[in-house]
């Protein structure tokens, strides 16, 4: 017998339909003997349906009672599961986050868990229950309800797994795991039966939606083992866990990419200490975060500036940097907002030489220029034109045979 968390999101428990399909699921784990608990997201669309609510009041919400409003959606779900299970004689009990006291900060609206007390869990596993918990919320440490953020039901989940010492957390959702890239762009792109921690924070960083970025690094901090799996399918889904020996053998896990990429440049600043700072500073005040950053060797004094950030910020950035162009007495402002970016994960490129040659090969030979080029120990990111998405990563995933099983 094991202990198993599992997490279903909102299209999981979209209908009744769906959450009658739940509780066969979850029975289907208690009668194999499994302890289960089950942490469960907001009906698909309820949190949307909330929010427009409380904007038709206020345009901008008080974050406290904004948290206690979107916190029902996750109630409706609970109750509603556990009534499902307890029909089928698999008893069952629904709690939400401040009945099982997962403990937060106070930031309302994107709050962090800081302790959960598994007392009330225990007692109920103990005595054949299987428990309910609502994902999504917790409890500051003056009572009040907050939430986690979008996607923080996955974090709840991992958060229950590791102060439970479950053996594994398996996150449910409409696809039957991690894929080599994104199946809609390469019809050929293969489920993986694992990835590590490392690489899967680095997919989710760079454009894969499968996982909420903070619940992979709360797993691989207090090492939960996590399963993507399918909702409507059987399979064995993606193990996420820590490199095991042999793992390295496969040079490329996996391409992600990200359409939301947009392209500044500064042309002609002083070539001297502090003109970064004197450009990112003010961006960093308005709230913009930067990724990819580029500055060319200095020539008679100068020098040019490059980085990305987030196509929603463009314009904002753009406005920004022509204010500091006059505050250098640079030359020029320039962008593009019609770029993406594109990148390889794989722990084996920490031991294998060659292949950011190959990418580079790959793509010249589909005629593809490379705009900028970003690397850490186990990623290699490029940006290209957006036109050239589709091609470069059906290139790439060729180039690397990641359609073949290694």
């Amino acid at each position: 017998m094991a202990l198993i968390v599992q997490k279903y999101g909102g299209t999981s428990v979209g209908s009744i339909e769906r959450i009658e399909a739940v509780a066969d699921k979850v029975k289907s784990w208690r009668d194999k003997g499994h302890d289960v608990v089950v942490v469960v997201s907001a009906m698909s669309g309820e949190t949307n349906r909330l929010v427009a609510l409380a904007k038709a009041i206020q345009d901008t919400p008080v974050p406290r009672e904004l948290d206690v409003l979107l916190s029902t959606g996750e109630q409706v779900s609970i109750a509603l599961l556990s009534m499902a299970l307890n029909k089928r004689r698999c008893p069952a009990r629904s709690y939400t986050g401040h009945q099982v006291h997962i403990r937060t900060d106070n930031m309302h609206n994107k709050a962090r868990i800081l302790d959960i007390d598994n007392k009330r869990i225990r007692h109920d596993l103990d005595q054949g229950r299987v428990v309910v918990v609502a994902g999504f919320q917790g409890m500051d440490e003056e009572g009040n309800i907050t939430t986690l953020g979008r996607g923080g039901s996955d974090t709840t989940a991992v958060a229950l797994a590791a102060a439970l010492k479950a053996e594994e957390c398996q996150i449910y959702t409409d696809v039957d795991g991690v894929y080599t890239t994104d199946p809609r762009v390469v019809p050929e792109a293969r489920r993986l039966e694992r990835i590590t921690f490392e690489e899967m924070l680095e997919m989710a960083s760079l454009g894969s939606k499968v996982l909420q970025i903070r619940s992979v690094e709360f797993a691989g901090k207090y090492n939960v083992p996590l399963r993507v799996l399918s909702s409507f399918e059987e399979g064995e889904g993606t193990l996420i866990s820590y490199e095991e020996e042999g793992m390295e053998e496969a040079l490329i896990s996996g391409i992600a990419f990200n359409r939301d990429e947009a392209k500044l440049t500064i042309v002609g600043v002083p070539d001297q200490p502090g003109v970064a700072s004197k450009i990112l500073s003010p961006i960093g005040k308005a709230n913009i975060e930067v990724d990819m950053i580029i500055q060319n060797v200095g020539v008679d004094g100068t020098t040019d500036f490059t980085f990305t950030v987030h196509r929603n910020d463009y314009d904002k950035a753009l406005s920004i940097l022509e204010q500091i162009k006059q505050e250098l007495g640079a030359r020029e402002v320039s962008g593009d907002n019609k770029i993406v970016k594109i990148s390889l994960v794989g722990v084996g490129m920490r031991s294998h030489a060659g292949i950011a040659g190959t990418m580079f090969e790959a793509l010249a030979n589909e005629g593809i220029n490379i705009r900028m080029i970003s690397t850490s120990e186990i990623k290699i990111s490029v940006v290209v034109d957006e036109k050239y998405l589709e091609l470069g990563v059906r290139a790439l995933h060729s180039a690397f045979g990641l359609e073949n099983k290694s």
